[in-house]
């Protein structure tokens, strides 16, 4: 029996644990993307409750900027990263003199913590302890530099639990396990005005991905989006960049379909959308549909329901952690299937094939549609999803 035998692990966890003395000001690292940051965010609120006298100040990337700026949240300001390898930025763009300027202004701050909730801290932990903070946790592979508190960075893991396992480190606990985003009312005024008004319930519906793996097919969001528009859905696509085609392709492959006018029951935002405004269209939103991406995550922080496409590897990582408003379809696919590498051996272990092939087309309309369907105001609704 183990009621009253203290191990070394329990020793461990209650030394390193603790609440630190006297902070008020911590540095949050968080580069990558809109995701990358969203599962941070819990993290950042078990922060403010435990230390609610301290300054957030979030070292992250000009999109965290936009969307966190003038926004009521635990993060005070955004602090943009310089480009450096493995912390901001592509390999080969590293600037080695906007890193020190940004450095030598940083330790000008006097941060009591900084906190690591990037990654496997290769980089990251060396450009963390070049703040000069008093007090330092993060992650850490074996081949990275110990913070003052290090919790092991094993990839298998979901990352908002990571991130809430490594500010437990500073006496942070978990206020939550999901990310959080307040919407403003002028948000959804303005989303409103883009979207139109109506007793319909409105689907919005993002084909695109970073990583093309984790994309469903185009004709499989054509289809989905006729079917909610031929049941009585408004659908609203959105995208950016290299999704704007995408996104306005589906729309109008997808009003064919349904026998409806493009702009009438389907239309494209795409290429339109601040990220507030993005924020306020998914806030007013009843159901978003899409692959593993930043609008999915952002969809969920603000509360919308969403029914999505995830490969399984990445579900672990990067998946919503409940399913009373959150439903997932997996594509079980583990090897490449153009070249047959195996994908389930990620990262610094082994990098990735060329091949941009989908490893999620498996994934049936239907599934989707049903999960979709299930999450939708159709109270007033009587028809039922189709059977094939």
């Amino acid at each position: 029996m183990r009621e009253h035998a203290e191990t070394t692990a329990d020793r461990v966890l209650a030394r390193d644990t603790g609440r630190f003395d006297d902070v008020l000001k911590i540095a949050v690292l968080r580069g990558g993307g809109l995701g990358d940051l969203l599962f941070a965010m819990p993290a950042v609120d078990a922060l403010a409750e435990a230390y609610p006298e301290a300054e957030i100040v979030l070292l992250g990337t000009p999109m965290h900027r936009e969307l966190l700026q003038d926004r009521p949240g635990p993060v005070a300001r955004v602090e943009v990263l310089p480009r450096a390898r493995g912390v901001y930025g592509a390999d080969g763009e590293d600037d080695p003199r906007a890193t020190g300027v940004f450095m030598q202004r940083m330790r000008g701050e006097a941060f009591d913590l900084a906190c690591q909730l990037h990654g496997g801290g290769r980089y990251s932990n060396p450009f963390l302890l070049a703040l000069g903070a008093r007090h330092t946790v993060g992650t850490a592979t074996a081949d990275a530099a110990p913070l003052e508190r290090t919790l092991p960075y094993v990839y298998y893991q979901h990352e908002v639990l990571r991130r809430l396992e490594t500010v437990a480190l500073a006496g942070a606990p978990s206020t939550g396990p999901e990310p959080s985003v307040f919407v403003t009312a002028a948000e959804r005024v303005r989303a409103r005005d883009m979207v139109g008004t109506g007793r319909a319930p409105l689907a919005v519906i993002h084909p695109g991905a970073t990583d093309p793996r984790r994309r469903w097919p185009a004709d499989r969001f054509v289809e989905i989006a006729a079917r909610c528009a031929s049941d009585g859905m408004r659908v609203a696509l959105v995208g950016e960049g290299d999704d704007t085609p995408l996104a306005d392709g589906v729309a109008r492959r997808a009003a064919r379909a349904a026998g409806r006018t493009v702009g009438d029951a389907v239309f494209s935002l795409a290429g339109r959308l601040t990220l507030s405004d993005l924020a306020g269209v998914l806030a007013v939103a009843d159901v978003f549909i899409g692959n593993d991406s930043g609008p999915r995550h952002l969809a969920h922080a603000v509360g919308t329901p969403t029914a999505s496409v995830y490969w399984v590897g990445n579900l672990i990582n990067a998946g919503p952690l409940t399913r009373r408003s959150h439903r997932v379809q997996l594509g079980w696919t583990t090897h490449c299937p153009v070249c047959g590498r195996d994908a389930t051996q990620v990262g610094w272990t082994a990098p990735r094939c060329e091949h941009d092939v989908s490893f999620v087309a498996e994934v049936p309309v239907d599934a989707v549609y049903e999960d979709a369907f299930a999450l939708s105001p159709f109270t007033a609704r009587t028809v039922r999803p189709r059977d094939t």
